[in-house]
């Protein structure tokens, strides 16, 4: 499995909260979390697959503009991001996110 690293950049709070959710529903990706550099700079970090981290960041950057007052400063995706990486930046799969990475399981079905 190839993995990428996807970025989108905006002002604001609640551009980067819909960002995040937006992309976590239009794929299968792990939402990394939130790096807020400063001035309401605020960068939404997901990992995935190459194709999903595609379609999440297309889906996330239109979220963002369904925003009152969203803008978007920057985005960008780097497909297989070298390992030192995963050291210096907060970008690894962790424990905590691994739930949300698993398939969707149904409980079975209630029998009369």
């Amino acid at each position: 499995m190839t993995l990428a690293l996807g970025m989108i950049e905006v002002y604001g709070i609640p551009a980067a909260v819909e960002a995040g959710d937006a992309m976590c529903k239009a794929a299968r990706i792990t939402l990394v979390g939130y790096e807020n550099t400063d001035l309401g700079r605020i960068t939404v970090l997901i990992r995935g697959e190459v194709g999903e981290v595609n379609v999440a960041v297309v889906s996330g950057l239109a979220a963002v503009g369904r925003v009152n007052g969203g803008e978007i400063l920057s985005h960008h995706i780097i497909p297989r991001p070298h390992e030192n990486l995963e050291y210096v930046l907060p970008i690894h799969r962790s424990a905590n996110v691994e739930q949300f990475s698993a398939d969707i399981r149904f409980p079975p079905a209630l029998s009369a």
